[in-house]
């Protein structure tokens, strides 16, 4: 089965081809950070014009890239949230058409199934069940994953995701966005325990995560002592090491209560290389096995969600002409396919 995969939840264009024996063909991403680094974060209308822009030739520059023609697709996959509404209508209107035109299946995939799956194209992918963390701008949790559709929350952010925090505690700093990234270099450059932060919600029982008072101190030490660059540095330093931190004993708590020997961590977030050791280190002792997307596949792209649909598609899932889209899904609301509503 080859699959059309296209993602414009947010301020990426990402579009790829997934075939069911052969893997990833061929997949490309347009990024609007210049287009919205001016704002300091995600306009949405200017969100909406830049995909309707790129999304028709960078569909046409994928399929040239891996020899395809438009006739020999079997389906279409699409994100149908969650994410910006503007941005949600470009991408599912035009695989529809795209679909209804090839009289070939088209599916509206969860854009947070997509991250959580993306780990599974790699050469050593994990198997089910495994416990995820997921990282991204808009969301921050933690999923008991027993197999495709059988989801169970088991904690998530009360108030911003972590890469909110991220890129908040950027324009704190002077930095530019996206945050995340120019956090994590300027932190490299700091010096570890000149600062030290809270670890939210981590002194009580659960797997709540909370990132506005870590956000509040930081904001208060930037006020208090950051008219220095090399204090800036220390700051940042000092915020990455909290983040990285409660994650840790956050994972190490879930593990320790669902029994799971595997943890994928994937988004936008699970790029960090902070992160990454972090909870290599921690897992080490207790026998578990980390399994993070490759770098390509940490931000929104086509490539997870084509694997999305098609894992979905080939256990007979399908949709109606109808489609919606929706800014607001909640994860644990998918069901496995087989299931009534499997979606």
């Amino acid at each position: 089965m080859l699959v059309l995969g296209i993602e414009t939840s947010c301020d990426e264009t990402g579009i790829a081809l997934f075939d069911g024996e052969r893997g990833i063909l061929a997949h490309s991403v347009y990024s609007q950070v210049e287009v919205h680094a001016a704002f300091g974060g995600v306009v949405p209308e200017l969100a909406s014009r830049d995909h309707v822009r790129k999304i028709l030739p960078l569909i046409k520059q994928t399929l040239a890239e891996a020899s395809v023609e438009f006739d020999e697709l079997d389906a279409v996959a699409y994100t149908a949230g969650p994410g910006l509404i503007g941005a949600l209508l470009v991408g599912s209107s035009v695989a529809r058409s795209l679909a209804f035109s090839l009289d070939i299946p088209a599916l509206g995939v969860h854009h947070m199934e997509g991250h959580l799956l993306s780990p599974l194209l790699d050469d050593n992918p994990p198997s089910m069940p495994f416990l995820a963390l997921l990282v991204s701008g808009g969301h921050t949790m933690l999923v008991d994953v027993q197999a495709l559709g059988d989801y169970r929350i088991l904690g998530e952010s009360l108030d911003d995701a972590a890469g909110e925090a991220f890129d908040k505690v950027a324009k704190m700093l002077g930095l530019g966005y996206p945050g995340g990234p120019a956090v994590e270099s300027l932190a490299r450059t700091g010096r570890s325990g000149r600062f030290r932060f809270p670890r939210p919600m981590t002194n009580r029982p659960g797997l709540d995560f909370s990132f506005s008072g870590l956000k509040t101190f930081t904001l208060n030490t930037v006020n208090e002592f950051g008219d220095v660059d090399s204090v800036r540095a220390d700051i940042a330093c000092a915020f990455v090491e909290a983040v990285v931190e409660t994650f840790v004993i956050k994972c190490r708590r879930a593990l320790n209560q669902t029994g799971l020997k595997s943890l994928v961590v994937s988004g936008g977030v699970s790029a960090n290389l902070a992160l990454r050791e972090g909870l290599s280190t921690m897992a080490r002792p207790l026998d578990v096995a980390v399994h993070y997307p490759r770098l390509e596949f940490c931000t929104d792209n086509g490539a997870m969600i084509a694997y999305a649909g098609y894992r979905r598609l080939r256990e007979g899932v399908n949709e109606s002409l109808g489609f919606e889209v929706r800014p607001r899904w909640a994860l644990d609301s998918l069901a496995a396919p087989g299931k009534p509503g499997a979606l």
